[in-house]
């Protein structure tokens, strides 16, 4: 299990869009469980990543937490820096 944070110059609304877009269809192929304005839960292959993602004064933090999924979390996280 893995509980990451990181943090990024895009909007939130880029963010949850490369969220779903490495995660989800077209890239993991995770499913979509749960989606809110700032949270999406994503679930396959035996588990999941949470991201919760928020305004940080200039930036916008996203917190991942994931089980099963912590090398391809961790590999978002450094597609953003």
């Amino acid at each position: 299990m893995i509980n990451l944070e990181v943090k990024t110059k895009l909007s939130q609304r880029q963010a949850v869009e490369r969220l779903k877009k490495f995660f989800g269809k077209g890239g993991l192929g995770l499913e979509l469980r749960d989606e809110t304005p700032q949270c999406l839960s994503f679930e396959g292959g035996g588990g999941y990543v949470t991201a919760t993602v928020d305004s940080d004064q200039d930036r916008t933090r996203i917190t991942l937490v994931s089980q099963e999924w912590d090398r391809q979390v961790k590999e978002f996280a450094s597609s953003l820096s």
